[in-house]
């Protein structure tokens, strides 16, 4: 079964915590992407922002996004799948955080982004059912 590190896409760039929510906003459509990780001046990963949180809890809220960080979005500690998890595993973390997308980290670097997309693929077809279904209920 493929691991983490053979289906991600590699060399994920992160989003400093303290650049603002316009500032992410223009890398997330530089890089065509719907959420980058948040890491620390500290190199540590802080969180995921995606672009949905950038319209409902910056624009949505009436929030300034030049004014706005990125770190204000964090939600405590990042949910990951390590590299050498294989897709079963990212299965069950995706399914019982219900996000669509993980930072891989391999120790306490980030080497990687895996998409629910990427997990599809690599699933068999009955997995992909139950995967979509697990992060599609409330």
């Amino acid at each position: 079964m493929p691991v983490a590190r053979d289906i991600m896409t590699p060399s994920a760039e992160c989003v400093g915590a303290e650049d603002n929510i316009l500032t992410a906003a223009r890398k997330l459509t530089d890089l065509g992407v719907g959420a980058l990780p948040i890491c620390g001046t500290d190199n540590r990963l802080k969180g995921v922002l995606t672009d949905r949180d950038i319209v409902v809890k910056v624009l949505g809220k009436g929030k300034d996004p030049e004014k706005t960080v990125a770190g204000d979005l964090a939600q405590g500690e990042a949910v990951t799948i390590g590299a050498d998890d294989d897709a079963d595993e990212i299965f069950a973390t995706m399914a019982q955080h219900q996000v669509r997308r993980l930072p891989v980290i391999d120790g306490h670097t980030l080497v990687g982004m895996i998409a629910l997309a990427d997990v599809a693929r690599a699933l068999p077809d009955p997995q992909t059912g139950d995967l979509l279904e697990a992060l599609s209920s409330n």
